[in-house]
């Protein structure tokens, strides 16, 4: 079996943050199949605010770009406010994504992507459409077609998923590993193109 890097990224600042739980869960699913998979939470870096120019700058900026830039797939987890993913993600995929003055290039492209959810309610589990739809046109991602929306009726417990929905973020690790296992020798690079 080859070892994929499969990073998994915690994208909410909440210090109660249930994203950071399913974050959490997900690497230990990874690791458990014998994948290297860091568990990177944003809460405890120190990424500035995307402005094209200073965020370059920060220890952050060069860790996480590496990070993704030399992963095999990379998991998103995040919280969904106000029926969109949260800022910091956003923040994360704009300067991670950017070119930037300084010649920095993007770290997604080709990059199989997997995101990882946590709601109030059940009703906006499309709200990843359009960051998804982003990822795919402008760094050729690709989109893992499982995602683990979880909302607050979901959980049993601080850190108990109901079963089925533990069954769903075990099907959507298992999914993610084998897309990157199939995909990492493929024949093709993208850069910015149409």
């Amino acid at each position: 079996m080859n070892i994929l890097k499969l990073p998994v990224i915690s994208c909410s600042l909440d210090p109660g943050s249930r994203s950071r739980e399913l974050a959490r869960m997900s690497s230990e699913l990874l690791r458990a199949a014998g994948h290297d998979s860091t568990l990177v939470d944003l809460a405890e870096r120190e990424l500035p605010p995307f402005d094209n120019a200073s965020v370059f700058e920060s220890d952050a900026f060069r860790e996480l770009h590496e990070l993704v830039l030399t992963s095999d797939a990379v998991v998103l987890a995040f919280p969904v406010y106000n029926w969109a993913p949260s800022s910091a993600v956003k923040s994360l995929i704009e300067a991670t994504g950017a070119t930037g003055a300084g010649g920095q290039s993007a770290a997604w492209f080709d990059k199989v992507v997997t995101f990882v959810c946590a709601a109030g309610l059940p009703h906006s589990y499309m709200a990843t459409g359009a960051l998804g739809q982003s990822m795919i046109y402008d760094f050729k991602c690709v989109l893992n077609p499982y995602s683990a929306y979880i909302s607050e009726r979901d959980w049993e417990g601080p850190e108990l998923l109901r079963a089925d929905r533990m069954s769903r973020l075990e099907k959507t690790m298992a999914v993610h590993a084998e897309l990157a296992a199939l995909l990492r020798d493929r024949s093709y690079r993208s850069a910015w193109e149409v």
